[in-house]
């Protein structure tokens, strides 16, 4: 039986290491453009109770988002030890395309075709791809690779998923606290007669009254003209959809690999808030009346903050590769790797390791 297999895996983290401290000197308007009169300080403590997250990492002003995504892909590259040239598809995701210093949004050419030329790649039939599906987009690239494996049109696929969310975000919003920078990269390659690989997956998309949770918006400062466009998220919006969509979703895509929560190893869940996650697993464990195991679903947010597309990649390159102190993943075990985001999309698969 053909199978997807992950061959190799890498990831970036930015230098930069940003505490709260680095917004003692902010200026916060709230979402009627009045200013907030609270001390940076309490705003900053309360951020932390909420979303748990005391650090968070920003790429330097030399790097682009298709450098830091070429980084990941030469790590994945290099422990697939494959030739560049046999990759058959390059799918890149991303929020904001090729971000400038700036903070503009850029798209042509794509970030896929900007990775596939940094890495060297010259072969004329590898197709580059972007992948546009809000914090999903990582594990939508994945689906996608494993059905074009499935089809027998591609043998050997790159997914990476690489963001700059630090040059896309409004510096009076504290919701800025949140984003953050990274990329993350695997290797999917067929193969024949073995047990490891993509088991199954599924997506699910409301975009109806939901279409505009996170979206873009101008500056929460009035006097900051139209023109920019930002990160614009309604929290309380998307933690109440999280929260009823999420763990039915995951739950669904375990049955329909024919498993149950206890024959999961690990739950790579988008890092988008520390207590919104361990809700949405809390309640998945409820549907199958058990308790959560929170060792069951690794936390990486409260260090490197959202990084959108490239947290679960990230996740499982460190996992992999013994760097995430008290994780492992086990000898034939199953993972889920799930996410949620802008559209609002939902999106979870399972694998079997090796």
């Amino acid at each position: 039986m053909l199978k997807s297999v992950i061959t190799g895996s890498g990831h970036y983290l930015p230098e930069r290491v940003i505490d709260g401290s680095y917004f003692n000197d902010a200026v916060f308007y709230d979402e009627n453009g009045n200013k907030i009169e609270k001390s940076n300080e309490e705003i900053v403590k309360k951020f932390v109770e909420i979303t748990e997250i005391e650090r968070r990492r920003y790429v330097t002003d030399d790097l682009l988002n298709s450098d830091i995504g070429a980084k990941a892909a030469q790590q994945a590259i290099e422990e697939a030890g494959i030739d560049p040239e046999t990759i058959d598809y390059v799918i890149a995701a991303s929020n904001f395309g090729e971000v400038t210093q700036n903070g503009l949004a850029n798209f042509m050419p794509s970030v896929s075709a900007r990775i596939k030329s940094k890495l060297g790649i010259k072969n004329r039939k590898c197709v580059n791809y972007d992948m546009i599906f809000g914090c999903p987009g990582w594990v939508e690239g994945m689906i996608l690779a494993n059905d074009l494996i499935q089809a027998k049109r591609a043998k050997t696929i790159l997914v990476v998923g690489t963001e700059t969310l630090s040059r896309v975000v409004d510096i009076y919003d504290r919701d800025r606290l949140i984003f953050a920078d990274g990329a993350g990269a695997v290797i999917l390659q067929a193969k024949e007669n073995t047990e490891e690989g993509f088991i199954t997956s599924s997506t699910i998309c409301d975009n109806d009254a939901e279409l505009d949770y996170l979206s873009n918006g101008c500056s929460l400062n009035p006097e900051v003209g139209p023109e920019r466009l930002f990160i614009r998220m309604r929290g309380r919006k998307i933690y109440e959809y999280a929260l009823k969509n999420v763990p039915d979703a995951i739950k669904d895509t375990i049955s329909q690999a024919g498993l149950g929560i206890d024959d999961i190893d690990k739950i790579l869940i988008h890092q988008a808030n520390a207590k919104m996650d361990h809700a949405i697993i809390h309640r998945l464990f409820k549907l199958y009346g058990k308790e959560y195991r929170e060792e069951i679903a690794p936390m990486t947010i409260q260090e490197f903050g959202n990084s959108s597309v490239a947290t679960v990649p990230t996740m499982y390159d460190l996992i992999k590769k013994d760097k995430m102190q008290g994780h492992s993943f086990k000898k034939g075990g199953y993972v889920a790797m799930a996410s949620v985001g802008a559209g609002m999309n939902i999106n979870c698969l399972i694998y079997k390791n090796e």
